[in-house]
């Protein structure tokens, strides 16, 4: 008996409405370099496979360790006694995957005692420095309630260095990372010119951010004009927008975009874009975790909503169309909607037009975290970097910045579109599961937002 036999019972089962199987297997090299000292070194393999069974509103899901037709066998078993419905057994001892062999190459470490030794000899403020450096492969097959079956290889690479510096008993910190579903190979000539995208050049720009913080000024409070930079990440679109455009939480009556469909939900020049299908990205996959394609997903339109990203299971409870969005961490986990690779499209505007027009503000250069209520819309972020505005000219940097604001109100709010797109990437965490993504954006002016600050005796 082999893999047609396993498509049979999973697309043959009496009774339920769809069937799917996930299964996976995975190895992982990472190393921390910290304080001058290789601190640790770590490898890591695993695999698993589940299967779920959707009936009406609800759904089962059983799961086993290991990928092997037994392994199939013994998620089927679980899943016919949880769910009473009949499922043909599969199996003997062959692997699903072949017992094809997952190889990758461990990252190289040796350049980071030199690096450090580098930076520190440097800097005198430098008090503490960490470099983590991660490469993982996972091979993923999903075989569906129709009877396809689909493949993915997926290779990630991390390289991220966190700083703190001290000066005067003054502490601050700065953070750089570069993260790209590439191997090693090709990690650090990838995305050429697209910000640092050496260890060398990583590096340096998470002390140069800990740096200029040392002479920070507190932030002053106030309602202001707020030029977000490319470079801020997207955040804010993510959080604050994003979340509330998948569709379990529509559905579930936790979005403030429920029942938008066709409406006007941005400013006419605000253009939203999902797009798993972006070449190296962070985000990307051939197919998302339910085997359907990857795929550009319009979310928002000129101003208007168009689309909610969707897996089966909400698709098939909205009588929505498959997104190709459904996504999930591990065997482990049921797949549900999720983002991928999200930014605002680019616009026409220039960063020197949107600055000179500003009387007085804040711009943005990088975005820290926050929180989200996305069934309001509300939410508070923090600002890492950012500078004060006075007659179109770039001022002081301040400290204690936030952001607070409605995220509906925001895309209306948005004056002015940048002509091109910055990317960042981060993991998102979700109902427990985490899955890594892309968010993005252009310059946006945005008219006004309530910025909090450390000063905040003295409003702008």
């Amino acid at each position: 008996m082999g893999l047609s036999d396993l498509r049979e019972s999973v697309s043959g089962i009496k009774g339920a409405d769809y069937a799917d199987l996930y299964a996976s297997k995975g190895i992982s090299h990472s190393a921390r370099y910290d304080d001058g000292r290789m601190d640790t070194i770590s490898s890591s393999q695993y695999e698993g496979l589940g299967l779920r069974v959707l009936i009406g509103e609800n759904s089962v899901y059983s799961h086993a360790m290991g990928t092997r037709m037994s392994d199939a066998d013994s998620a089927i078993k679980d899943a016919a006694g949880m769910s009473g419905l009949s499922i043909a057994p599969c199996g003997d001892g062959a692997s699903l995957f072949e017992d094809r062999e997952l190889t990758l190459p461990p990252v190289e470490t040796g350049f980071l005692r030199e690096l450090d030794a580098s930076l520190r000899a440097g800097c005198a403020y430098l008090k503490q420095l960490t470099f983590r450096f991660r490469s993982s492969r996972k091979l993923v097959m999903v075989i569906r309630g129709d009877g396809k079956l689909v493949r993915d290889d997926r290779v990630y690479t991390s390289f991220a260095v966190s700083v703190v510096a001290e000066r005067d008993g003054r502490v601050e910190t700065g953070y750089e990372a570069r993260s790209l579903k590439i191997g090693l190979d090709d990690f650090w000539t990838a995305f050429d010119g697209e910000g640092p995208n050496s260890p060398e050049g990583i590096a340096a720009a998470a002390l140069e951010r800990a740096l200029k913080m040392l002479d920070a000024r507190p932030c002053p409070a106030g309602t202001m004009t707020v030029l977000l930079d490319g470079s801020a990440g997207g955040a804010m679109i993510h959080e604050a927008c994003g979340h509330g455009l998948e569709a379990d939480i529509v559905q579930k009556d936790f979005s403030a975009f429920r029942d938008k469909i066709d409406s006007q939900v941005a400013s006419p020049i605000v253009t939203i874009i999902d797009d798993a299908t972006l070449p190296g990205r962070w985000g990307s996959y051939a197919f998302d975790d339910e085997g359907s394609p990857a795929a550009r997903n319009v979310l928002v339109k000129d101003g208007v909503l168009r689309s909610y990203m969707t897996d089966i299971f909400s698709a098939r409870r909205g009588n929505l169309p498959v997104t190709g969005n459904g996504r999930r961490e591990s065997y482990l986990d049921i797949p549900m909607p999720r983002m991928s690779n999200t930014f605002v499209s680019p616009g026409t505007s220039s960063f020197g037009e949107m600055l000179s027009g500003m009387e007085s503000g804040l711009l943005v250069r990088k975005m820290g975290g926050g929180e989200v209520n996305p069934t309001s819309g509300d939410f508070v972020f923090q600002v890492t970097e950012g500078y004060l505005v006075e007659n179109g000219r770039i001022g002081p940097l301040v400290k204690g910045a936030t952001l607070a604001g409605n995220g509906p109100e925001t895309l209306f709010g948005v004056a002015a579109v940048g002509s091109e797109l910055t990317l960042d990437s981060g993991m998102c965490g979700k109902s427990g599961q985490g899955v890594p993504v892309t968010d993005g954006q252009p310059a946006m002016l945005i008219k006004s937002l309530t910025v909090g600050g450390a000063d905040a005796g003295n409003a702008a």
